[in-house]
């Protein structure tokens, strides 16, 4: 029998399918001391969470029999990832439970907003009848901008639709024919902020979404906009928005998230045009049963079935095939990220080819890292080699994968091409025995590139004197040049240039280069270290 330990208040009905099970036996112990948690975690095969409990690495250590952590939520914060990956523990969460909770939270928001329904209560509990101040507007026939269309996103677009709101919708995965599918209209940032009467966010935080919404964009939005958030605070740039909000160009906000929790920006408090609420997306009655009911459910899996679907880490592999497969891992996870990058369009498709040496090889988890590296570059943290299959179907992409025992002129060859319709972006890559790996491919262009963390990418015609005049703008600007690479198909025509860069390079630089005749594109591209050597290492056998 294994034996759970549940440490926070937890619904009894979503823990049920657990306490009714012969093979589990389900112990409450809430309020405990980390000394006490850590004096008896020995006795358990699993512990579920919610924000109470700190699993620390300490008591993870003393944790002997431990296979899972199960957190009755999404976030994972106190729960030490990597100490638990270490001992073999499998950390996992909820991450589909307040999807209506969040939901519903985000139209009640916009409504409150539409009609200042807070403002107005406010003023009836200091005996005021006041019917001129609170004029609001309707939904009705309004356009709203849905920025990030995940799970969330989505359901937020497809109520307003019942609204009859106008939906554009941004995603960097989201397709013409999924939008149409939807009944979305497919919009860009800036086609949203010129044309949106309410701006809802529902995209992870990473580094490209923090200050998503700042003062440049926000200036670019149609007067009188009204935003709201109940996303991750960052995404929006709080000052930016409050002065936008005190002068007047923003008609209102409703925000449920904050760059520091709990609140304290005064301005949000006090401002009469501006709801907030304590974080309060996920926190209904139903949400906490079905994140509990998610959990137990998961963890009944794990222990009877090997079935593992919301892993935030993954066992370890073998240190064999660990130290054979990483330095394929290191760069399968490089030049997705790169591709990712390169290409413009929202994929549709994505295919990956191995040849040589490779098709001997199981595959599997190489094929799960470029995946992980092409989505996490949007959704960041929230995707790991065990999700990463099932959060690719949720974005509605398909994926391929072909082996040629042909050697394509490396001992081993990879592959990896983005479709979106008939338009592609492929980047072929190698690992040379003794020299590590290589990107030797780019849309059919021979390279020859070590990828490091910051690279240029030019576009270019070749003509004489190119290669100088690229360097001494660098130069005279303080970007030192690693490494150079050219590809051209023929003499005089269409040729890029990718360098390696000591440091990111500025747009001013950036504008600088684009003036060079001849010169059509420029890219600043970063490959972020990441997890990828904690991946190898605790990837899945």
């Amino acid at each position: 029998m294994y034996k759970v330990l549940v440490s926070d208040p937890i619904s009894d009905t979503g823990i049920k399918a657990l306490t009714d099970h012969p093979d589990f036996l389900v112990e409450k112990q809430t309020n405990l001391t980390p000394d006490q948690l850590k004096s008896i975690i020995g006795e358990y095969d699993a512990l579920i969470v919610r924000s109470q409990t700190t699993v620390t690495a300490e008591i993870i250590q003393a944790a002997d029999r431990l296979k899972v952590i199960a957190r009755a939520g999404v976030g994972v914060d106190n729960i030490d990832i990597q100490a638990a990956t270490r001992k073999g523990v499998i950390v996992v969460n909820a991450p589909n439970g307040n999807t209506i909770a969040a939901t519903e939270h985000t139209l009640a928001m916009m409504l409150s907003l539409a009609r200042q329904i807070p403002q107005a209560y406010i003023s009836m509990t200091e005996e005021k009848w006041d019917r001129k101040t609170f004029k609001g507007v309707e939904l009705f026939e309004k356009t709203l901008g849905v920025i990030g269309t995940g799970r969330i996103g989505t359901e937020v677009a497809k109520r307003a639709k019942s609204f009859e709101m106008n939906i554009l919708a941004y995603d960097p995965f989201l397709t013409e024919e999924k939008a149409k599918k939807l009944g979305f209209t497919k919009a860009s940032l800036d086609e949203i902020a010129e044309q949106a009467d309410f701006i809802t966010v529902h995209t992870p935080l990473t580094k490209e979404t923090k200050g998503l919404i700042d003062a440049n964009y926000l200036s670019k939005t149609k007067p009188g906009v009204r935003i709201v958030n109940c996303a991750r605070g960052g995404i929006i740039d709080e000052a930016a928005l409050a002065e936008a909000v005190q002068s007047g160009h923003v008609a209102g906000a409703a925000l449920d998230v904050f760059e520091h929790e709990p609140l304290d920006n005064e301005t949000f408090r006090h401002h009469p045009n501006i709801i907030v609420t304590p974080h309060l997306g996920a926190s209904t009655a139903e949400a906490q049963e079905k994140v509990a009911q998610s959990v137990s459910e998961e963890i009944i899996d794990i222990f009877t079935s090997q079935n593992i679907q919301h892993a935030i880490n993954v066992p370890r592999m073998s240190a064999e095939v660990q130290q054979k497969m990483k330095p394929y891992l290191e760069l399968g996870e490089q030049i997705a990220q790169l591709i990712i990058q390169l290409f413009k369009k929202a994929p549709d498709k994505i295919t990956v080819d191995y040849y040589g040496d490779l098709t001997e090889e199981d595959t599997g988890l190489l094929t799960r890292t470029l995946i992980k590296g092409i989505l996490s570059y949007h959704l960041s943290d929230s995707v790991n080699i065990i999700n990463v299959l099932q959060l690719l179907k949720e974005q509605g992409l398909t994926y391929t994968v072909q082996k040629n025992a042909s050697r394509h002129g490396f001992a081993n060859y990879m592959s990896l091409t983005l479709h979106h319709g008939a338009e592609t972006a492929t980047i072929g890559a190698t690992v040379l025995n003794g020299f590590g790996g290589r990107i030797v491919n780019i849309n059919d262009y021979r390279i020859d590139l070590i990828p490091e963390r910051y690279m240029l990418s030019i576009r270019h015609f070749d003509v004489p004197g190119m290669i100088g005049r690229v360097g001494s703008i660098l130069g005279e600007n303080g970007v030192n040049i690693g490494n150079m690479q050219v590809g051209r198909k023929a003499v005089g025509g269409e040729a890029i240039m990718m360098l390696t860069v000591d440091k990111p390079v500025s747009n001013q630089v950036i504008d600088k280069l684009l003036t060079l005749p001849d010169l059509e594109h420029v890219q600043l591209v970063e490959i972020k270290n990441g997890d990828t050597t904690k991946n190898t290492e605790e990837a899945v056998h």
